[in-house]
């Protein structure tokens, strides 16, 4: 079975940078596809990036297109998502999670729909203020 552990969550100033983990036990990542989502306090989760299962894909929300970007290390079973300039409004918890369903589930998985992930993490806080 799938489990997936995210690290790197920290407190960081305004226009700083922090890399994300997400590492996987259990099973190989490499078939399947990876989305981060953050979630600030009394907001809905919403979708961050997300990169397909060959790593020739990846999708990007607007609001952070530019900044971040999302990559895999299969040797390491591990995604990572590497977040610069970070803004106050980045502070949430962030999470993981996969899928390994083709299809139509594929297809909503890069576009971001958190009903397409069956496995997740638990989060890791990012806060970002000065």
């Amino acid at each position: 079975q799938l489990q997936l552990v995210e690290s790197g969550g920290d407190l960081v100033q305004p226009g700083g940078s922090l890399r994300l983990s997400c590492a996987a036990s259990g099973l190989a990542l490499d078939s399947y596809v990876i989305g981060w989502f953050r979630q600030a306090p009394g907001k809905e989760r919403v979708g961050v990036a997300c990169i397909s299962s060959g790593s020739r894909n990846t999708n990007y929300a607007e609001s952070v297109k530019g900044r971040f970007t999302i990559s895999r290390d299969n040797a390491e079973n591990t995604v990572y998502l590497q977040m610069n300039s970070l803004k106050p409004e980045d502070t949430a918890v962030y999470y993981c999670a996969a899928t390994n369903i083709r299809g139509f589930t594929a297809i909503q998985a890069m576009n971001l729909r958190l009903a397409a992930y069956g496995v997740w993490g638990q989060g890791t806080q990012v806060t970002v203020s000065s």
